[in-house]
């Protein structure tokens, strides 16, 4: 008997009950009659109240999550309709062709369980598939390795959403996909962001004719202002809905997509090679997702809750928050903290491309990483007035640890970062306390580029995060039916045993450090969630310079530069989307105000 079939009379009645209810309500949002423009919706950065929140960064898909809320859905079911509806207004961060991590609190129980969701490469993937033979050197990254067969792993999103459903939910898979399938058909009005990222992309997307039909309708990108509908997407979702998940990994379209992987259909107008890749019908049967153990570690009096490999997220804020707890942050000035930060985070990173991959090829040694014995040895290597010279060397996670700072087992180890800035992140609280933190993508802007004719989404090219040329001591080296190492984090923050803050970034490996980052600004330098959110960032991932936002660099750089810090400058850095448990039992839903456009933030019943 599945999870669902035992839950409560009551609850199945009130999903089923209410499914027509949400389709009817997400009708009168997009659009009042059949023939009339789309609603526009503002997109509100920070919104208080109670009855369940959700935080995102597109309003249709905030306002679909919280419709299911009000009718009677939990975390799970908004979850997985506002990560569909993502689908469809953020067809380029997120989607069906993709994968993601999915955290979970059981308010009944107090658990906090996972579904990785992570894509897998082909049974027959080589070691050497990002070689181009006629140079023997590794394609170059942008725009030719990403746009290419070969970049794609077999889609994890569908087995989650299912799973997620089947274990915690209310709905069925059909119920949750309603409201996006009528999104996807009535439309959404297009806003600048996603005119710029079709623009940033048209060299490759004109290359793949399906891509190019889509989303460059008579060779260019949707105006600002119009309605952009996709009907294929649309049936696409009805037809997973239903017959299910199975239809999606053995029926028809599963063959369609290792067609289209295999014979990639360019057109007739570039010169971007495009690559075919290895994808199989039987690596599309074959795919399940995993259900590993979080990561869980305290901080300073908090359980901060995490996803283990192949996310490196879990173990690295993890790893990183822990050598910061032997240092009393509050105490210091905010330079000084944002120093230490700096420096924990080199240390951490040095650590994660020392031993982060995924755990069923290699062994990743998690409960030593999140030790607290091996924080406190790697924290003998910051240097509170000095920024150490970069990278740093990694330590050696073997249970034998001498925290007075008198042993020096170090190994450099030097490694490129190969993945992308884009994914999504969307947070969740309901009425009964469930809670859900689910960060879910195609890899970079666009993924591959290439969409599977006829059925309205991009593909992935998630296969781009494995190390590109392969090393058989990299955790992340390239194997068949592996998962590459990924960096998304979304996380439960527990105090007193209670779900208190949910939180996750896009942003390629950059979401550890706006995820650690969040957390120190909220726990320790006294702001609120609103302001940790909005404040500048920087990320140091054990490399020469720090990457930072302008913001940052004018209120802290010459500040950080007197410690030996280096600057480069990037123009934004994540898009977080929390949401906050208050100690009066609201909610409070925080989206980024500005970077990416904005993100939308909404709760059930706001504050009057």
């Amino acid at each position: 008997m599945s999870p669902r079939a035992t839950r409560p009379r009551r609850q199945r009645l009130v999903a089923g009950l209410t499914a027509v209810g949400v389709t009817a309500s997400l009708t009168a949002l997009v659009s009042p009659t059949a023939a009339a423009h789309p609603r526009h919706l503002d997109k509100q950065p920070v919104a208080v109240g109670s009855g369940g929140a959700v935080s995102s960064v597109d309003p249709y898909a905030t306002e679909i999550g919280l419709e299911v809320l009000r009718r009677g859905g939990n975390a799970t079911d908004a979850a997985v309709a506002t990560a569909a509806a993502l689908g469809v207004t953020e067809p380029y961060s997120a989607g069906i062709g993709g994968g993601g991590f999915f955290v979970h609190y059981d308010a009944a129980t107090g658990d906090v369980e996972t579904i990785d969701g992570r894509e897998n490469a082909p049974a027959a993937m080589p070691h050497d598939a990002f070689i181009d033979p006629e140079t023997s050197q590794p394609y170059p990254f942008f725009p030719d390795m990403v746009t290419s067969g070969v970049s794609v792993g077999v889609p994890g999103t569908p087995a989650t959403w299912d799973a997620a459903l089947r274990e915690w939910g209310t709905y069925s898979l059909a119920q949750a996909l309603r409201p996006a399938v009528q999104l996807a058909r009535r439309g959404f009005e297009v806003d600048e962001e996603f005119r710029e990222q079709t623009l940033d992309n048209a060299e490759r997307f004109s290359a793949i004719e399906p891509t190019a039909e889509l989303f460059l309708p008579g060779g260019d990108a949707p105006a600002v202002g119009s309605v952009f509908r996709n009907r294929d997407l649309a049936h696409t979702y009805s037809e997973l809905g239903r017959r299910g998940v199975d239809w999606f990994y053995t029926g028809p379209i599963a063959g369609e997509i290792a067609e289209t992987v295999q014979n990639p259909p360019r057109s007739g107008d570039t010169n971007l090679p495009v690559p075919a890749g290895h994808l199989t019908a039987e690596d599309m049967a074959d795919y399940a997702v995993e259900r590993p153990e979080a990561t869980r570690h305290e901080y300073r009096g908090y359980e901060v809750v995490g996803m283990a490999p192949p996310s490196s997220g879990g173990t690295t804020v993890g790893e990183m928050l822990n050598i910061l707890e032997r240092f009393d942050l509050a105490s210091m000035t905010t330079d000084e903290a944002l120093h230490h930060y700096l420096e924990a985070s080199a240390l951490a990173y040095a650590d994660r491309g020392r031993y982060s991959g995924d755990n069923r090829f290699v062994d990743v040694p998690v409960e030593e990483l999140l030790s607290d014995d091996f924080a406190a040895e790697r924290a003998c290597e910051l240097d509170p007035t000095t920024a150490a010279d970069k990278p740093v060397a990694a330590g050696t996670a073997d249970g034998d640890y001498d925290p007075t700072c008198e042993r020096t087992d170090t190994e450099l180890v030097e490694r490129p970062d190969t993945e992308g800035p884009s994914t999504t992140h969307l947070s969740v609280v309901d009425r009964w306390g469930n809670v859900v933190a689910y960060t879910l993508t195609i890899e970079q802007t666009g993924g591959s580029g290439i969409t599977v004719p006829g059925r309205g989404f991009l593909l992935n090219n998630e296969l781009t995060d494995f190390s590109h040329v392969y090393d058989p001591e990299d955790p992340n080296r390239i194997e068949g039916g592996k998962r590459p190492r990924s960096s998304m984090s979304p996380t439960i923050v527990l105090r007193d045993g209670e779900p208190w803050l949910a939180l996750g970034s896009p942003g390629g490996s950059t979401i550890i450090t706006t995820v650690a980052q969040t957390l120190i600004n909220r726990i320790d330098l006294g702001m609120d969630l609103p302001a940790a959110l909005a404040a500048p960032r920087a990320t140091q991932r054990n490399t020469v310079t720090v990457s930072a936002e302008p913001g940052f660099r004018d209120a802290h750089g010459a500040a950080l530069e007197a410690y030996g810090h280096a600057f480069s400058t990037t123009s934004q850095l994540g898009a977080a989307a929390a949401v906050e448990v208050l100690p009066d039992g609201e909610v409070q839903a925080v989206a980024e105000p500005e970077r990416r456009g904005g993100g939308a933030a909404g709760v059930v019943y706001p504050r009057r």
